[in-house]
């Protein structure tokens, strides 16, 4: 199954409560910490939404 590296490059500290809470949900605590994650909608949605807080990498 494809999966996806996300790493977090900005802090959440001045995010809104919801991405922030996002951004735990996917397993990350500190900055430029990477997390393989399954590629899937859900997974998908949440990049989408803290987007501006995280860089990914697709991998096969």
């Amino acid at each position: 199954m494809a999966t996806l590296k996300v790493t977090l490059v900005k802090s959440p500290i001045g995010a809104i409560p919801k991405q922030r809470a996002t951004i735990e949900a996917m397993g990350l605590k500190k900055l430029h910490q990477t997390v393989e994650l399954p590629d899937n909608g859900a997974t998908r949605g949440q990049i989408q939404k803290v987007s501006h807080l995280v860089s990914v990498e697709e991998e096969a």
